[in-house]
Order: structure tokens, then sequence, then C-alpha cells
């Protein structure tokens, strides 16, 4: 999960890129890169860290072009090292710059045929590298000084018929334009839009829609499963609907926790979605626990407000911020490796013991995914002078490994695996635990538009869109990046070889 921009302007487009990596910062803060052309020349600069600290003045005033793509960066695939920050980039043909949010589910075997049959050379262990090398290749068979939206079409096609898995993509080919495509199923998400100035229509394709209007930028749709769209230099839109689209299953984490609420996702609002999922929750509340003594709802900020906002006005019962959050503390879901985690909960949040002291409260959380930090945070709320700490999630129990871009790659790591409710909630500390149920976080999701009519739900259901994931896959899978094996790459003499 990640954040991508691409942009193709009539004027410098470096801060354009700069302030939308910003807006997209929540969806990945271990890396940033921007790469941009101008005159056939590439301009690059990216690194470890925020946005704000990875671009010096000197960095923005090197990125000259009026073309360029842009990638925050969260791990999943891959390794934690400086060669694995995005956007990538290969010399030939052309010079093509590539930036992905998802994951590739037959990478290895994409790899070792890329070595094997297409002679190219893989510098680190990153799907990207892989999906970028793939598209090189077939763009390469073309053989031509120039190539045709219908030769990029092409290529693209064949990337479909090669690479499974979750992809939202886009790519800057140096003195052709900017391409942006996504996967047949739709799961990862990338917007189109457009602005008009005086010297002509301007585009952008972004991972959320609220980068596009933070720059002005009107939302023209969402780029369709299986579409690739190609905007020229000279500011031309060309779309092709490369191959069919299969089942179009966003992934609905995006709804629950990714996106920021002021975003709009397949024609859903990020903000709606958590409004409904918190009068579904309050309607099981009441079935479940109809003699409930809760003097006050307190969310886990940020992304639960929402929904604890409208459990709290549907049962009747005060809404009160209790916790003071450190914003300048990442969000510890995305942080990689436990040890990570753990450290920063207490230095993110403080109880607010007015609010906490003498209380029977309900913590409301977008999602239990590993535990620990939801087991902390009820730790705060019993030292701050609670009564009794009820717990709440928006999402159903985790309990399945998460291959399409998010890190929950091991079953072991998950609180909920082959645990029931009340096992998870004695883990926690909780004394009672409520989660969602599954229907109902489909249906709050589905509300605004009737054209999807499912999502992508694994991590809850263990039902993979794709098709092609087998529990062998799973293995290999946690093997390679549950955080354990993480911690041992760390740990390795051999960490600096690729």
């Amino acid at each position: 999960m990640c954040g991508i921009v691409g942009i193709v302007a009539r004027s410098p487009v470096n801060q354009q890129l700069y302030d939308a990596l910003t807006v997209l910062q929540h969806r990945g803060q271990d890396a940033a890169g921007i790469m941009t052309a101008d005159g056939g020349e590439l301009f690059a600069s990216k690194g470890r860290g925020l946005v704000r600290d990875v671009f010096s003045q000197r960095d923005m005033d090197s990125l000259r072009g009026n073309v360029g793509i842009g990638h925050v960066r969260y791990p999943t695939a891959g390794g934690n090292s400086d060669s694995e920050v995005q956007p990538f980039y290969v010399n030939a043909p052309y010079g093509i710059c590539l930036g992905h949010n998802g994951n590739l589910t037959n990478s290895a075997e994409l790899s070792a045929v890329l070595m094997r049959e297409d002679r190219r050379h893989l510098n680190t262990r990153s799907d990207s590298e892989v999906l970028l090398n793939v598209f090189a290749s077939e763009l390469q068979r073309i053989g031509t000084l120039r190539v045709t939206p219908a030769d990029i079409f092409a290529a693209t096609n064949a990337v479909y018929r090669r690479c499974r898995g979750a992809y939202a993509v886009v790519a800057m080919i140096i003195g052709h334009g900017v391409l942006g495509f996504r996967d047949p199923h739709g799961i990862r998400p990338l917007v189109l839009g457009q602005r008009r100035s005086a010297r002509g229509m301007e585009y952008m394709l972004a991972s959320e829609s609220v980068a596009l209007t933070m720059l002005s930028f009107e939302v023209v749709r969402d780029v369709a499963p299986g579409e690739a769209v190609f905007i020229d230099e000279l500011g031309r839109l060309h779309t092709s609907q490369c191959v069919p689209a299969a089942r179009h299953t966003p992934c609905i984490f995006e709804y629950v926790y990714f996106a920021r609420p002021d975003s709009i996702i397949d024609n859903i609002s990020v903000y709606r979605a958590r409004m409904r999922m918190g009068e579904r929750l309050a309607d099981k509340l009441k079935r479940e626990h109809p003699d409930h003594d809760i003097d006050v709802v307190i969310p886990i900020p940020d992304t639960s407000r929402t929904c604890a906002l409208q459990l709290a006005q549907k049962l009747r019962i005060k809404y009160r911020e209790g916790f003071n959050k450190n914003r300048y503390i990442g969000r510890t879901f995305i942080m990689p490796g436990q040890e990570q985690r753990l450290k920063s909960v207490r230095r993110k949040l403080s109880a607010i013991d007015l609010e906490f002291r003498g209380k029977n409260v309900l913590l409301v959380d977008d999602s239990i995914v590993r535990g620990t930090t939801s087991a902390q945070i009820i730790e705060l709320a019993r030292e701050a002078g609670a009564r009794k700490v009820y717990f709440a999630s928006a999402a159903p129990p985790v309990r399945h490994p998460y291959v399409y871009g998010i890190d929950m790659p091991a079953a072991s790591e998950l609180v909920a695996a082959g645990r029931d409710v009340e096992e998870v909630a004695r883990q926690i500390g909780a004394d009672w635990l409520l989660y969602q149920d599954l229907e109902d976080l489909v249906a709050a999701c589905r509300h605004d538009n009737a054209a999807i009519t499912e999502f992508d739900t694994s991590c809850f259901s263990g039902q993979y869109v794709t098709g092609d994931i087998t529990p062998e896959y799973l293995q290999r899978l946690e093997q390679e990046r549950s955080d354990g094996a993480k911690a041992q790459r760390r740990d390795s003499p051999l960490k600096a070889v690729n």
C-alpha cells in the first residue's frame, strides 16, 4: 500500500508533485521519490523518510520539467534499503520510470523468466522492479525510435497477460508522456483528473481524489480495472481498455483504514462509508449488549473518529476525545517491524485522565490486526483510571494474510487467527470486545455505488479474488515477509548485499 502520482502539465510540476505526495503521505512513510523529465533529460530525487525530510530546496530546484511522477513507499515486498525507494528507472527502451502501489502474486516466477529469457538484471527484491522490467521488455519489442499510444497500450496489454495480483501504476516514458494503469480487479485505487490552464489541458493521476482536488484538478473518473491511460507530452489524453475488467473488487481496507476520509474512491465516499460503519456497529452493540453500562465513547485517533462519533450518536452516549495524539509519530500499523510498532504507541498517544477516571469506556478503533497496539491502548485507558474498558472494531476479525500490498503476510502474527472473540478480548485486555460483521462492512461501503457489488475482503474472509493464492504461496510469503524474517535480514551480515 503506497501512494502514487503522475502529472503532465504546461508548467513545472516539481512543486505540484511534492504537494501531492504530502497529501498522500498517510499511504507510506518509509520513503519518497520524484522523477521529472525535460527535453529528453531525466531528473530524480528520492530517499528514505517523510516527504518533508527527503526533498531539500536544492533537490526541488533540480527537478525540472512539465512531466513527472512521484511515489511514497510503505514497504511490503522487498526490503527497506535505499535501493528499493521508488520510482524505479531503466534506461532502455527510451528511459522508463515507474511507481507501483500493490503486490504481484507471481513476482518470483516473473523474476526467473526476466533473467533467463528477457536477459534483464534485477537489482532488488521488489516486485515493483519486476513489473517495470516486464513493461520495459514488452515495449522494447516494438523496436522503433518513437512509440505511439497504440504501441504503449500493446505493451501494457502484455503486462496484464504476464502479471498477476494487485497493481496501480504510474510510469513516465521519457520524451513521450505518463502512463497509468490498474489491475483487472481494480484492487488498488487510481483516479484521473484534469485542469484547464491558459496554455491548454493538464492531466493528473493519483491514488486518491484528495490529491487531485488539493491541486485544483477536477476529478474526471476512476481508472477502470484493466484500463490504461496515457497522457502524451503535448497534453493529449489516450485511453484503452486493455483487458476486460474482471470482477471489480476494490480493497475494502481502503475504506476502513488507509484512505483519507475526504477521498472518494470508485465513486464511494470514504467518510460516508465510515459513518455507516458506525451506524451498523451501534446496531450490533444494541443486539449483543442491550443492557450495557457504557458511560462514554472514545475513538482511537485518527481513522476511527467518524465511525465512533456516529456510533455514539445512535446509542445516545457521550462522545469524548480521550487521547492526545503526537502528530509527529507515524501510523503504527504501517511501521516496518513489530519492535518499532511497540515503541511508538506510547510515544504517539497519551490519555486525558479526566475522560477516563471512574468511567466505563468504549474504545473504538478501525480494526485490530496484530493486537499489540490495542493492548497498549487499553492499558493506557486503565492507567488513566477507567473502571471498565470495552473495545469495538469497525472491521471484522482479521484472520487471514493479506497478499495484495498490505503488510499482513503471516497468519501467526494476527491476533484473531485461531482465536474466538472472547479469546481476543482476553489477549488485548478488554472487558468485552465487539467486531463488525463482514456483511455489515460490505453494506456500509457499497452504499454509494451500486455498480460495485463486492470487495476484496480476503484478510477477513480468506477468499482471494485473483484466484491464484495457494497454501504454498502463503507459506512462502510468511517465510519471506513476516516480522521475524525481516528482523533476520536486518541482523544478517549479508544484509548489505541485495
